[in-house]
């Protein structure tokens, strides 16, 4: 038995999830183990074309689709976004982090394109939840793993402008918000929906045939169930096969609203391992994959975000190991969690994928005793 197969089966086995999956490739060597079941009630098993909510590691997927339009000479990275997305044009920013929300500045200059991949435009969370800015932006930055929550873009947009930065543009790395305002960008500079521009762009080059924002009815026998904690810490039943990814929402989330398999992001990431080309079509130039796979912090930038970073920096859509703190962390190393029990990187310099896709909500940023054990063993 693989250290793979008993690690997921041990985490099934103490109830930690109802199933998992992981699977890693080291080049075309593609160890692929599923356990458990799709459901509490063991429905049916866990399979290697399962679709599970993958949440945030929809994260690359989005900030590759922005790249795309670099390339086509649509946009530009160092390029005001106000242009496209005008409620952002003015924004007012705290006068200090943990000042009233009263109490602001203008801007001093605009946001950018490249502010909002490297997750730099001045909304988002930091490692301190407390600030009166941060309270007011979890009114409107909810929990995308509700996606039918949210109202419309344009919507959610105009009162994401009401609430001030925490912090200047390009001053500080910020979780969660500016992958979603790429998804806007994206929509809005193509004249598709976010939906049908990453199904064009990236999802039909690249074969993955199972990524969506939606799971139509013909694949949800394969579709697992979802769950979270409760206020006891019991699990509970949070989201079903026929539930919120059953029809596309109002606000496709381009900082975690996809569904997915594990072979359709290993397609995803073997395109970044191989300079942006996939199936004789090339997706991205090198220099984009190069600058998507970089850190762009700086060491003040990246313990700003230590709750969400673990040492680690930030390139655009996910971060990127900058040093080795534990032993899954290779220098360079690219990838990210998902809140709904998923993670996948690529290892550049050893042409290895990992991914893990599990249907359990995350309690909070940190990552899973289950995910480091996954990590781990991919490692020794």
């Amino acid at each position: 038995m693989s250290a793979l197969r008993t690690t997921l089966q041990r985490h099934v086995d103490d109830g930690t999830v109802p199933g998992a999956l992981g699977l890693v490739a080291r080049g075309d060597d593609v160890e692929v183990v599923t356990v458990g079941c799709v459901d509490a009630e063991g429905t049916a098993p866990i399979v290697r074309d399962s679709i599970f909510r993958i949440a945030s590691i929809s994260k690359p997927v989005t900030a590759a689709a922005v790249l795309t339009l670099v390339e086509d000479g649509l946009i530009g990275l160092d390029d005001p976004v106000e242009e496209w997305l005008p409620e952002l044009a003015k924004p007012t920013v705290v006068r200090a982090p943990g000042a009233p929300v009263d109490d602001v500045v203008p801007a001093t200059r605009p946001i950018t394109v490249e502010d909002l991949l490297s997750s730099r435009t001045g909304w988002g969370f930091p490692s301190d939840f407390s600030l009166p800015a941060v309270r007011a932006l979890f009114e409107v930055q909810k929990d995308g793993r509700a996606p039918q929550a949210y109202p419309d873009p344009d919507t959610w947009l105009a009162a994401l402008a009401r609430v001030p930065l925490v912090y200047q543009p390009g001053e500080a790395w910020l979780y969660g918000t500016s992958s979603d305002l790429q998804g806007i960008l994206i929509a809005r500079v193509s004249g598709r929906t976010l939906p049908e521009f990453l199904a064009e762009r990236v999802f039909e080059p690249l074969g993955m045939t199972d990524t969506a924002f939606e799971v139509p009815a013909a694949k949800r026998d394969r579709f697992t169930s979802y769950y979270r904690a409760d206020a006891t810490g019991a699990r509970e039943l949070a989201d079903t096969p026929d539930g919120d990814w059953s029809h596309i929402p109002a606000f496709p989330s381009g900082g975690g609203g996809l569904a997915s398999t594990a072979d359709d992001w290993l397609a995803f990431a073997r395109m970044l391992l191989d300079g942006g080309t996939a199936n004789g079509h090339r997706l991205l130039s090198p220099t984009s994959v190069s600058r998507m796979t970089t850190n762009h912090l700086t060491a003040r930038q990246r313990q700003i975000g230590s709750l969400f970073l673990e040492d680690q920096g930030w390139g655009y859509g996910a971060s990127v190991d900058v040093t080795p703190a534990a032993p899954w962390n290779i220098p360079g190393r690219y990838g990210w969690v998902g809140g709904t029990g998923t993670t996948a990187h690529i290892v550049p310099s050893r042409g290895t994928v990992t991914i893990l896709l599990t249907q359990v909500a995350m309690d909070n940023p940190t990552p899973t005793q289950l995910m480091r054990a996954f990590w781990r063993c991919t490692v020794e």
